[in-house]
């Protein structure tokens, strides 16, 4: 007796997909990706974490949480002094449907 391949549709029914889940890893993975590049910032300005630090005014530990995606506990005056320490800026938008007035 043959058996048929099993479509696409057939797989998607026995296996459904959990769109929650799938939109928390995807926030997660977008996360690292941002920690990623303010790490190569950083490396880029020729700093350490521990000079980055010291330059902004905390621990090491910080700099490190932050680079690695920990920035939804992290100060936004952290992040802003971070990002001018490595040469650039922090802009702050609010967002509502089409309309964008940036805050800070």
């Amino acid at each position: 007796m043959t058996t048929m391949p099993m479509t696409l549709e057939d797989f998607v029914a026995e296996h459904p997909v959990d769109r929650a889940r799938v939109e928390s890893h995807k926030e997660h993975m977008l996360a690292q990706v941002r920690a990623h590049r303010l790490r190569e910032l950083r490396e880029q300005a020729g700093l350490t974490q521990g000079q980055l630090a010291e330059r902004i005014g905390v621990g090491q530990r910080q700099v490190s949480k932050i680079e690695h995606g920990d920035l939804e506990n992290a100060k936004i005056g952290t992040v802003r002094r971070y990002l001018e320490a490595v040469g650039g800026g922090l802009v702050v938008d609010f967002v509502v449907g089409d309309a964008r007035v940036q805050v800070a």
